[in-house]
């Protein structure tokens, strides 16, 4: 009997963790290859015509996820069903637009998609600027915090404004975030605060280090079939377009600038618009057609009568591009990294948490959304419209890709040092043997590019984890090479294909290690917090 005493009297000093770590064998099965091939050779095949909102292929990854919950003993999460259906807006874009700029030197007419690209920022049939001035406007930021304002009180109302993409960088930590994106560097932001501003149109400047893809990233991503919600309670500017650098180059030296010059005024304080002393000439058409998709969601109970009332949702898209132009003969984006891999994530660890002798104190919710390609919009919708009260999520845990080229020593936290979390992750990391580093690619804003920034936004922190990049038994550049390589070849193009050459075994630790962190959120007395030098926090603090 004493024996036993000090058993259970050891037992209670343990840290939660180790007191789990018995009950995970049979929840660790379910985190496997097999699992997660298996899923993604389904939602990226063909057949799925790459997922757009609306198509035959998003219907059916959408009954597709239902059923694996459903499989899989979840609750129906939205009023009895397994949909939580909402409006989507296809947006047509006509190819047959133009965009040219006239000056006292002369006048160019720019080449559709191999030199702009142009999106009706709100819904309308028809956007036509008809010789607007061009004003150029640094990286178009108002940002107080930064003691940063790149407009100074001048009058942009009607004009188009000329923008350089992403946010300041001065090397310094505290200005900007320093190297790391924040959501000032996204193009989203620089079209509202156009439109806040009053402006006609603005055009983007494009530079593969500034935007984190290549040109041709854009022409996929903005040409053809896009998609928004009916309403946006902050709408872009009317006319919203992208130029490539060598098309500002152009413009620039049509107005007698130098761009070079002119991007070095803006990286200063005392910077002000400058009128260029061009007109801008542009029509971009669109067709609307309405229709209505779907969120998926699947709910796990938490046990505790309390806490049950609180939620952690794991979100993962399942949308990705459709059918597009071709290349090199093949039109379908298959999405097959981006992200059929998060799908088939969120699913693994939906079947690891259902096969647990005890369910978590917190409720689990399991979120596939829709619309994440064409703005964050599913995520959007649920942020809006949640199924839990914002201040009774304790976290969401996102997932948008996979490691796909086997183990690693390391794993990274996109947007790290923003909550709590990150000390959890850390504290689960050293029992794994694995290194927990910041934000590998802070240049390339990612956690503003993902739906969990739409649960940010209303005030709940969130685990984004990204994989590492010292894979083992792998040279030290090996891991930065690939992903780089990826990004500059398959990212939103045709060949985002299932390979069965991907080694999943370093996904398969990095979801055990995610299993465990979110084990912890949905058990732990407290719910993790922002930090205090967050952007964000929680409703009500």
């Amino acid at each position: 009997m004493k024996r036993f005493l000090l058993i259970l009297f050891l037992l209670a000093g343990m840290p939660g963790w180790l007191q789990a770590q018995t009950d995970f064998s049979d929840a660790f099965a379910a985190l496997n290859e097999h699992v997660l091939r298996a899923h993604i050779k389904f939602l990226a095949d063909d057949l799925q015509q790459g997922r757009a909102p609306g198509s035959t292929g998003s219907r059916l990854a959408q009954k597709y996820i239902a059923a694996q919950f459903e499989r899989l003993g979840l609750e129906p999460g939205y009023n009895g069903s397994y949909f939580q259906p909402f409006d989507i807006v296809e947006v047509d874009i006509d190819p047959d637009m133009t965009l040219s700029v006239k000056g006292k030197k002369g006048q160019i007419v720019f080449r559709y998609y191999d030199e702009f690209i142009a999106n009706p920022g709100q819904i309308r049939e028809e956007v036509r600027i008809r010789g607007a001035e061009l004003v150029f406007v640094g990286y178009g930021i108002q940002a107080p915090e930064y003691n940063w304002d790149d407009f100074k009180n001048v009058d942009v109302r009607g004009k188009v404004l000329l923008v350089m993409n992403n946010d300041p960088d001065h090397g310094d930590p505290n200005f900007f975030g320093g190297k790391a994106r924040l959501y000032y560097g996204r193009w989203d932001y620089k079209y509202r605060q156009a439109q806040k501003m009053g402006a006609a149109g603005a055009i983007i400047i494009h530079t593969t280090p500034s935007a984190g893809y290549p040109w041709k990233v854009v022409q996929t991503s903005w040409s053809g079939k896009q998609y928004v919600l009916p309403e946006d309670k902050e709408p872009m500017v009317p006319y919203a377009g992208w130029v490539t650098e060598d098309a500002a180059y152009r413009i620039a030296r049509l107005a007698g600038f130098d761009l070079d010059e002119l991007r070095a005024r803006a990286e200063k304080r005392d910077f002000r618009p400058v009128p260029l002393g061009i007109k801008v000439k542009a029509v971009v058409r669109a067709r609307y057609r309405t229709f209505k998709t779907a969120n998926v969601i699947g709910v796990l109970p938490g046990k505790d009568p309390e806490l049950a009332k609180q939620a952690v949702v794991f979100t993962a898209h399942y949308d990705h591009l459709g059918i597009g132009t071709p290349v090199e003969g093949d039109s379908i984006y298959n999405g097959a990294l981006d992200n059929a891999s998060g799908v088939a994530s969120l699913l693994a660890l939906a079947e690891a948490f259902q096969r647990l002798p005890e369910r978590p104190r917190r409720s689990l919710v399991f979120l596939a959304v829709d619309g994440e390609e064409s703005g964050l919009l599913g995520s959007q919708y649920y942020a809006e419209h949640p199924t839990f009260p914002p201040e009774k999520i304790a976290a969401n845990v996102n997932i948008d890709g996979a490691n796909i080229w086997g183990k690693t020593r390391d794993v990274s936290i996109i947007g790290s040092g923003k909550s709590t979390i990150d000390d959890l992750v850390k504290e689960v990391a050293r029992k794994y043997g694995r290194v927990v580093l910041p934000d590998q690619m802070p240049d390339k804003g990612y956690f503003y590019r993902s739906d969990q920034f739409n649960f940010a936004k209303i005030g709940v922190p969130a685990l984004y984890l990204d994989n590492g990049l010292d894979f083992i038994g792998r040279p030290k550049d090996w891991g930065r090479k690939k992903v780089d390589e990826w990004v500059a070849v398959h990212y939103h193009q045709p060949t985002d294909e299932y390979n069965d050459d991907w080694d999943l075994s370093g996904q398969v630790e990095d979801l055990k290690l995610i299993f465990h962190v979110s084990y912890l959120l949905a058990n732990r007395d407290r719910m993790p917090e922002w930090l205090p030098t967050a952007e964000f926090q929680r409703p009500g603090q």
